[in-house]
């Protein structure tokens, strides 16, 4: 692959990374809360996983060049961020809240269902990765350059994510008042982007 596209795709990637949306929240309410950030982060790389088996299949691009399929899976990943923000509003994360014993696979299992339906993944998937995919000339198949690309999203998903909610959990967790303003923000920023989505979308 060309380096100096390669280069190009992590600087716009790590920069939509490092935009807090859902896949933060979820992580920051993790920390918080001290539960397991690891499980949730593998939660969050199955969904991502996923998006990444259907763009090396070729899905992907089947899904972009559909704008009602397209349309559709967005206003669906616009209503779980509504439904996500709104239950983080009712009730934040706070540092007594410890449900990790009897909500393990959940845990997982939710985070799996937030980046798989995600808009901000969708984006990623369907419209910023297929601009850095060689498709001419001497270079290596495109469903392989599909998987380096999204195995690297994935790389700094996990870096990135681990990191916040480390720091959440040893900034956070012991300052409940803190700890419900940060979770409270993160669910108002969900449901505000959830709700223009929705708009765009629908009206």
């Amino acid at each position: 692959m060309d380096i100096g596209l390669l280069l190009s795709f992590l600087a716009v990637d790590l920069l939509l990374i490092c935009v807090p949306g859902a896949d933060w929240a979820y992580v920051i309410a993790a920390g918080v809360r001290g539960q397991s950030v690891t499980r949730a982060v593998a939660g969050l790389m199955a969904g991502y996983a996923l998006h990444t088996a259907l763009a090396v299949a070729g899905l992907a691009v089947l899904v972009a060049s559909s704008p009602g399929l397209l349309t559709g899976l967005t206003v669906a990943g616009a209503a779980y961020l509504v439904w996500l923000g709104w239950n983080v509003l009712r009730s934040p994360a706070t540092p007594e809240a410890d449900t990790e014993a009897a909500d393990r696979g959940g845990l997982f299992l939710r985070g799996a269902a937030i980046s798989g339906l995600n808009p901000k993944a969708l984006l990623l998937y369907l419209s910023v990765l297929p601009q850095f995919l060689i498709t001419e000339g001497d270079h290596p198949p495109v469903a392989a350059q599909t998987a380096v690309l999204a195995l690297l999203h994935m790389a700094g998903c996990t870096a990135v994510y681990l990191t916040v909610g480390a720091l959440s959990h040893r900034l956070l967790s012991a300052r409940p008042r803190a700890a419900r303003a940060v979770t409270r923000t993160s669910g108002a920023a969900m449901l505000g982007i959830g709700a223009l989505l929705l708009a765009q979308h629908t009206l």
